[in-house]
């Protein structure tokens, strides 16, 4: 998965919008204002930090080489993923939905409530 590929499929997520609070070099995608993944370029490498729950996040990085602590985030809690070839795309996918899920679940039962039925439970916890 390249930039690109990464950048649309984070966008196709129910209501994700992009911003770039920390300048043009770090997009971060936000759900109802709150961030699910960032997505930089650096040195021509591209690289996404993604929201998981800790266990997984430990275990995701004892598998695959590309998936590091979360560069500038809360190790626990975020990965980054190194959009090199690594990590097959099925997977990144995988992370970026689970990344968004956890965030929704994390929002306010009303925003929660009123993207499920906007969306349906599948489309927003694919």
């Amino acid at each position: 998965m390249d930039e690109r590929a990464a950048r649309a499929y984070l966008l196709s997520r129910p209501e994700a919008v992009e911003d770039f609070p920390f300048g043009p070099q770090v997009a971060v995608f936000k759900v109802k204002g709150k961030m699910f993944a960032t997505l930089s370029v650096e040195n021509g490498a591209a690289r996404t930090n993604l929201k998981c729950n800790p266990d997984e996040a430990q275990a995701l990085r004892d598998i695959f080489t590309g998936v590091l602590p979360g560069y500038h985030m809360n190790k626990k809690h975020w990965n980054t993923v190194l959009l090199d070839g690594s990590v097959p795309d099925y997977e990144i996918e995988r992370m970026m939905d689970r990344s968004y899920g956890l965030v929704v679940k994390g929002l306010r039962k009303v925003e929660r409530e009123a993207l499920e039925l906007a969306y349906g439970s599948e489309q927003v916890y694919r």
